[in-house]
């Protein structure tokens, strides 16, 4: 009879998997003991395996130059980085290990930018996308950004009055790109994105402030949707009508090479994950080609904006189940030593799902189980309804420690979740380790980060140094010293 947790993970899923391996019944991930990484750190902890980062650019890259070459596309190709999704040193160090280019979202990343060029990691010739919706610090630092040299930087236009803010303080010519407003899908509560100006104002909009500007180019057309890049009549019916915005704009604007297609490619929630990137890479590609042709126009060169396709994947948590509480006849819950609201945010906010498998006794029995937080917040919890299958778990037992990981979590939780800040409940943030793999596969972590202090917590909250006790370490500690006095 097949009771064990690897007989249910078998016969439910494809396993092994590229990323995950066991020995024993022990968990490996990228080749990396989960075990060790607990025993050598301790839980909760996140950890980010920056290799992946790498790997997964030079995927898309890969299939774009393919599609490219299959159709014989004039163009090239471009990969931007959304730094909205971690913006990490570590993190963009290893990004920009791979020739890509940046996406930027708000003013204080164009300060990232800067540093990171300052350091050499940037240069002249990387593209700065700046896209989101313009204020004046935004604004000045973009323009500090040109004014410095910085030709390839190309803010993308959001709202009408950006052109007139930006011509007054930059001082030569510049190029400017325009975010199409696309209509979202049905589902939504409101028509159309906030973000971008409306298909049928680009072009009046162009006439009106940029074709006769002599300070501006217009090098680009952004269009991005909410949901992202899908295989279903929605993404393809919004491309469409992007491409019609395109080849109507390329006609009377000769200055008009790019279209960036913004990124959005399906991360993987479950093991039971399937998404074809090079049919629907080859596809987009397809369209583009075949709409410029029919329209007369010379095809453009495509940027992509690649966020939680970069970074996603590469990032990790494992917590230890503290205890487990019997509520009623059906329902067991067993407690993490975290939380979920301010680790893992996506889980509670918007109920986003992520691979999750325990790390150690797959041959154990197993059995049905929700998952709490430490927080006394009754949305503190994961279940199946941000997961892909009901939760199944190996058996808790109080003298048998379990410990489950939640993997490809690597884009949105620390900045949602205020990192290095205050946390709910005052929960403390946990450790976070880095993970490198070396060109003979050696692979080796660093401490990035440690547990949270109380210390830390207070201050951010203006309390007094806290002044000097004696800390009892641990429960056993306590007990026995009161064996010992009785």
């Amino acid at each position: 009879m097949n009771t064990k947790n690897v007989d249910l993970i078998n016969q439910t899923f494809d396993f092994p998997q590229p990323e995950f391996g066991l020995e024993e019944d022990q968990l490996f991930f990228h080749d990396i003991d989960l075990n060790k990484l607990v025993e050598v750190y301790g839980a909760p902890l996140k950890f980010t395996y920056l290799p992946k980062i790498s790997d997964n650019i030079n995927k898309a890259k890969f299939w774009f130059a393919n599609a490219l070459k299959k159709h014989s596309y004039q163009g090239s190709y471009k990969y931007c980085y959304c730094t909205k999704s971690s913006h990490f040193k570590h993190v963009l160090e290893e990004v920009l290990k791979n020739d890509i280019h940046i996406e930027t979202s708000s003013a204080f990343d164009i300060d990232i930018v800067e540093n990171l060029k300052h350091s050499g990691k940037i240069k002249n010739d990387t593209y700065i996308v700046c896209n989101g919706f313009k204020r004046e610090k935004y604004i000045v630092n973009i323009a500090r950004l040109i004014n410095n040299g910085h030709q390839n930087c190309i803010p993308i236009i959001d709202n009408y009055e950006e052109i007139s803010l930006l011509s007054n303080i930059i001082n030569g010519n510049f190029n400017v790109g325009i975010r199409i407003a696309s209509e979202e899908e049905p589902k939504f509560e409101f028509y159309t994105s906030r973000l971008g100006i409306g298909y049928k104002n680009i072009v009046p909009f162009y006439e009106r402030q940029i074709k006769n500007n002599p300070k501006v180019e217009l090098k680009m057309l952004h269009f991005f949707i909410n949901t992202g890049i899908r295989d279903n009549a929605y993404y393809w019916n919004e491309l469409l009508k992007c491409l019609k915005v395109y080849t109507s704009l390329k006609k009377i604007c000769p200055t008009l090479d790019s279209l960036n297609i913004g990124g959005g490619f399906p991360i993987k929630t479950s093991l039971a994950f399937d998404f074809d990137y090079e049919y629907i890479i080859d596809e987009i590609i397809n369209q583009i080609k075949l709409t410029c042709e029919e329209e007369g126009v010379d095809v453009p060169n495509i940027f992509t904006e690649f966020g939680s396709f970069t970074v996603r994947e590469s990032g990790g948590a494992i917590y230890e189940v503290l205890y487990q509480k019997q509520q009623n006849d059906r329902e067991k819950w067993n407690m993490i030593n975290s939380s979920f609201i301010t680790t893992l945010p996506d889980t509670w906010a918007i109920n986003k799902r992520f691979v999750m498998l325990p790390i150690n006794r797959w041959n154990d029995s197993y059995e049905r189980v929700l998952l709490g937080g430490l927080t006394c917040d009754s949305d503190d919890y994961y279940n199946s309804e941000q997961h892909m299958n009901a939760i199944y778990l190996p058996k808790y037992h109080k003298d048998k420690p379990l410990y489950i990981g939640f993997f490809n979590i690597g884009a949105c939780q620390e900045s949602i979740g205020g990192y290095g800040g205050l946390q709910h409940c005052l929960i403390p943030a946990p450790k976070h380790i880095l993970i490198y793999k070396d060109s003979h596969g050696n692979i080796t972590t660093k401490l990035f980060r440690e547990q949270q202090k109380s210390e830390e917590l207070l201050e951010i909250l203006g309390y007094d140094k806290k002044p000097e006790t004696q800390t009892i370490q641990s429960l056993n500690t306590s007990v026995e010293l009161q064996l010992t006095e009785k």
